[in-house]
């Protein structure tokens, strides 16, 4: 087998060849009888697989992986937190340019290899992106691990979960999207804080210092700016996600 093309076996003394069209090609087969229903189920999303017995094409396999009713809605999400989404995949470019106008999904990258969606990753980084990868599978894990944020589906291989940043207990991408709110609503919690006690110590040392403020209203204030951090941050816990 030749990861990200294909496979060859013997079956009852038959040379059995099934994989992309590149790769049939490889053995001088070619696939001109089935062109045609090939490209048409491409540009209905399903990928499509090639089959030779004994150096001759002998038909087509066509798979489809169901989009879930959620991903629509999470690339909307995703975009109103003006994040620009792209799609890395091993499918043709006519089968990812469906996917990615039914889903409204910014861009793509087709036929990558496994291990060349690392190198895409380091690609946009280079132009100056903040990458967050999302990913499930075994061929995930080096992009996960170039990414500034892995995000790894908690469904997915145990190498991915292991160098994900954040693990999605669910196969629900609107997890990715929960994950983004959620950590926007800390950034923001965090400088609210910091602002809060940054106002209390410029007012209160220098009054401390020349003895207008009373020892125990200065460790009132203090006790009081702690809670109000800690209260402050508890709200976290009813955000909306």
């Amino acid at each position: 087998s030749t990861t990200g093309f294909g496979l060859t076996g013997i079956v009852e003394n038959k040379k059995i060849i099934i994989g992309n069209k590149n790769f049939l090609s490889n053995y001088n087969v070619t696939s001109s009888d089935f062109e045609k229903n090939a490209d048409q189920l491409s540009s209905e999303g399903k990928t499509v697989v090639h089959v030779a017995i004994d150096g001759k094409s002998s038909g087509i396999i066509s798979i489809e992986d169901p989009i879930k009713n959620s991903s629509a809605e999470a690339i909307k999400e995703l975009k109103r937190l003006n994040i620009k989404t792209i799609m890395i995949t091993g499918d043709s470019k006519r089968n990812a340019e469906h996917i990615a106008k039914q889903l409204g999904i910014d861009d793509f990258e087709a036929e990558v290899l496994p291990e060349d969606k690392a190198n895409i990753v380091a690609k946009y980084q280079k132009q100056g992106e903040i990458i967050a990868m999302v990913g499930d599978g075994i061929n995930d894990a080096p992009a996960l691990a170039q990414a500034d944020v892995g995000i790894a589906v908690g469904t997915g291989t145990d190498v991915a979960i292991e160098t994900g940043d954040i693990v999605l207990i669910k196969g629900d991408l609107m997890g990715v999207v929960r994950a983004f709110k959620l950590s926007k609503a800390t950034i923001r919690t965090i400088k609210q804080n910091l602002f809060w006690a940054f106002i209390y110590n410029t007012v209160g040392i220098p009054l401390a210092a020349i003895g207008w403020l009373n020892p125990m209203f200065a460790a009132l204030a203090m006790a009081f700016s702690s809670v109000s951090v800690v209260t402050n941050s508890l709200r976290l816990k009813k955000l909306k996600l």
